[in-house]
């Protein structure tokens, strides 16, 4: 069985033929909240077992914490709590198994699994894949399980048919996935950036077909800044562009140094404000050099 609600990963397990459901959250920052996330999402599996009016299976809940600060937040309910003395026995605590990956020693883990999993992630922490490439199967579901603790989007084509898979394959379409994923995520911030730079980003969501002139423009000019060519060639770059964006293109245009830039305009403040060598040209001839 697996669910997939609020939860990182959720498997039920038969430990010496009893069976219970464990629960394992990634966490890579400090949170004072962990514990009453934890509650409730172990309390939501217990009322979801009863409305299914199946057997009611123990459920238990370990914190993956992959940060680099040691944790100090409360691994208790209590221990979040301002409890009296005199009520102290009459309300219910709630624990927090905080698993601290990048202390942790694998070595120490009588689970296989567990295990794998635990070593694939600090090595991931650590930088260190080379000694992941090892020629040895490993299970797809630690495969699956190391991926989602390196938030790492594995797609179903990349997984091999069966229940395991060469570590060494694994290893290198895991970090080929993060790689992509790392990739994707800074072209996703590159365009919101320039978007920004160009006074065009309350505007992303609208169709080119309804965009003013002015819009077009910036469009354009935001467009060439993301394909970063060495030389840049703009034609009437700010027609249509309100002031406080033309301001904002100008200073940013401005401190491309090491670029390149062509500008054909018949505004005199561009070519003050712009350019540090001047063409004029008057009949497709250039009678003039500043």
């Amino acid at each position: 069985m697996e669910t997939k609600r609020y939860r990182d990963i959720v498997r039920k397990a038969s430990i010496n033929g009893d069976y219970m459901i464990i629960g394992v959250e990634h966490q890579s920052t400090l949170d004072k909240n962990m514990i009453i996330r934890i509650l409730n999402y172990d309390a939501q599996l217990y009322i979801n077992q009863v409305e299914r009016g199946k057997e009611v299976y123990p459920v238990g809940t370990f914190v993956f914490y992959t940060g680099d600060k040691e944790w100090t937040y409360p691994k208790s309910l209590k221990e979040s709590l301002k409890v009296p003395p005199e009520m102290e026995d009459y309300i219910n605590d709630w624990k927090l198994p905080v698993l601290e990956l990048q202390n942790m020693d694998p070595q120490i883990l009588k689970s296989k699994r567990l295990k794998e999993v635990v070593e694939i992630r600090q090595s991931m922490l650590e930088g260190d894949y080379e000694k992941l490439r090892t020629n040895r199967m490993i299970s797809v579901e630690n495969y699956k399980m190391a991926s989602i603790l390196t938030h790492t989007d594995i797609k179903e084509e990349d997984l091999p048919e069966g229940d395991e898979i060469n570590m060494c394959k694994a290893m290198d379409q895991l970090f080929q996935r993060f790689e992509n994923q790392g990739i994707e995520k800074g072209e996703a911030i590159g365009i919101e950036k320039t978007l920004k730079d160009v006074n065009l980003w309350d505007e992303k969501d609208k169709k080119y077909s309804t965009y003013s002139l002015g819009m077009k423009q910036k469009l354009g000019i935001a467009q060439v800044l993301m394909e970063d060519p060495t030389v840049m060639i703009f034609d009437e770059p700010f027609n249509g562009i309100d002031e406080e964006s033309k301001k904002k293109i100008r200073k940013l245009l401005k401190k491309l140094k090491d670029k390149i830039i062509i500008i054909a305009t018949h505004e005199k403040e561009d070519i003050e404000r712009l350019t540090n060598v001047t063409y004029e040209i008057k009949e497709g001839k250039i009678i003039q050099k500043k």
